[in-house]
């Protein structure tokens, strides 16, 4: 019960990275990036390639970084010219792409048979249950840094123009507000995030593969953000928690529904997933913490 508590909580910090890396794009610049998992299934191949070849793990995690953010700079850059609605699409197009890579490519990522015998750090030494333990405590403190750090972003003058950019990009360029730099910035920020997030997630489970990276990961980000409060990182960090003890939850359903297949309860499942994001959107749209904006000045 222990190790699947420390699991449970393992994830749901994962999953708060990637909140965390919606957050500062959707929440902060208003662009929709349907491609999360792409950006996750990115950093999570490049840091296993990376320790595959001899690299310590911490270095790893730089690798995972700097390929989230020249991930980002390209599909930026690509879309530059683009309404938000096409800026979706896009996104979406580039994590289905590097699904498909991943998964054809066999001479870099072993294709459908994934990546096995990843790197855990101190596992040999501390044991399965030590390593649960130092890696949850691993986990919560890059939490603790990236929410920090995206804390004090929110509360500068570059999240301020992130916001504005948001409401009116228009307005924010006619205000001589270098618009696409702060864009690109944003975007690869975002991914480098995101990334770093996939290879913690590579490195914790030992093995990653194509099928690891499906859509819906983004679903849940999407759920996490929107259930946390849009625009605000500790909203993102508390939605993602709430959402993976959800997730979990719902493994129990076939306790209080029995006769089902495990067809049937693994479509159960995301449908109450579904359902889930409906309530939220219905009852709490600005969800659990909702944005904070500060009053106007008055006139003197």
């Amino acid at each position: 019960m222990l190790s699947y508590l420390l699991f449970t909580l393992t994830m749901g910090g994962i999953y708060a990275l990637l909140a965390l890396s919606l957050n500062l794009i959707w929440g902060g610049a208003g662009m929709v990036n349907l491609g999360l998992a792409g950006f996750f299934a990115v950093g999570a191949y490049a840091s296993a390639i990376a320790t595959g070849a001899g690299a310590p793990v911490a270095l790893g995690l730089v690798a995972a970084l700097a390929a989230g953010i020249v991930a980002g700079l390209v599909v930026t850059f690509a879309t530059l010219k683009l309404r938000d609605d096409y800026l979706a699409i896009v996104t979406l197009g580039f994590a289905e792409v590097v699904r498909l890579v991943a998964l054809n490519e066999r001479w870099l990522t072993n294709g459908s048979d994934g990546m096995s015998g990843l790197k855990a750090p101190l596992k040999a030494e501390l044991g399965t249950g030590g390593f649960n333990l130092f890696y949850l405590g691993l986990v919560s403190l890059i939490v603790a840094v990236v929410w920090l750090a995206m804390r004090r972003l929110d509360l500068s003058p570059f999240g301020r123009t992130l916001k504005a950019i948001r409401e009116d990009q228009e307005l924010a360029a006619f205000a001589g507000k270098p618009v696409t730099r702060f864009k690109f910035q944003a975007f690869a920020l975002s991914a480098a995030i995101a990334g770093l997030a996939g290879a913690l997630y590579g490195h914790y489970q030992t093995y990653i593969s194509p099928d690891h990276f499906q859509p819906l990961i983004t679903i849940y980000i999407f759920l996490a953000v929107s259930a946390g409060g849009v625009g605000r990182p500790a909203g993102a960090v508390i939605g993602a928690y709430a959402v993976v003890i959800f997730l979990e939850a719902t493994r129990f359903v076939a306790d209080v529904a029995p006769g089902l297949q495990p067809v049937q309860i693994a479509s159960l499942r995301e449908m109450l997933v579904g359902i889930a994001l409906i309530l939220v959107f219905y009852l709490r749209p600005q969800g659990i913490l909702p944005e904070r904006i500060p009053p106007a000045p008055r006139n003197a």
